[in-house]
């Protein structure tokens, strides 16, 4: 009886554990976006390229799922011959505004929230941390995201300990001097964009999604 019980209170419990809740896509769905503008980035952190390089991450995994992107590069030049040259600034701008600048069915706003590496004795951890979000040309939101990726140099510890020691201090001083923010920056636009349980629906292009 007591096995029985036991076995009954973890079946109960197992039923009460909360599950994912999915993101509603309704209003995506409604809006079927085909062309997504992709505007300059709000820099949280201390690194003054970190911009540069996120922008330049944002438009290859959109576009694998689907979406025609506009060029990044010609949006900031039109962005700043109509005023907009920083990022704070553009995004405080109505989204309709903009999108209707480049025919856009949707914009996307991304903030840099983390992009530093942080040293300890014998290791550095890389740290990326993202805002992303999602509105059609009429100033609905389509859809959000927040994603933190970090990257820990890791050490062999094959052979004597001191020469371990050695090599993780390296280790951690290279990261630290020299880190490389890429990897982490499209790791985590894979699983937001295409790979995670709420990214965005597959676009109009996506091969998959022909009809």
């Amino acid at each position: 009886m007591r096995v029985f019980l036991c076995a009954l209170v973890s079946v109960f419990l197992m039923g009460c554990v909360t599950q994912p809740t999915k993101k509603d896509m309704s209003a995506f769905q409604a809006a079927a976006p085909r062309s997504i503008l992709v505007v300059p980035t709000i820099n949280k952190s201390l690194d003054v390229d970190a911009p540069n390089y996120v922008l330049a991450a944002l438009p290859v995994p959109i576009a694998e799922k689907g979406y025609y992107v506009f060029p990044v590069n010609t949006t900031k030049y039109v962005l700043e011959q109509e005023g907009y040259y920083e990022g704070e600034r553009i995004h405080q701008q109505s989204t309709p505004t903009l999108a209707k600048l480049f025919d856009a069915d949707a914009v996307l706003y991304v903030s840099i929230n983390r992009w530093d590496a942080q040293f300890a004795l014998l290791t550095t951890v890389v740290t990326v941390e993202f805002d992303y979000r999602l509105v059609s040309k009429d100033g609905t939101e389509l859809w959000k995201e927040n994603k933190r990726m970090q990257y820990q140099p890791q050490s062999n510890n094959a052979g004597h300990p001191l020469a371990t020691l050695i090599v993780a201090v390296v280790n951690a001083a290279v990261t630290r001097a020299a880190p490389n923010y890429m990897p982490l920056t499209q790791q985590a636009n894979q699983q937001v964009f295409i790979l995670g349980p709420d990214a965005i629906p597959d676009g109009p292009y996506r091969p998959t999604a022909a009809r």
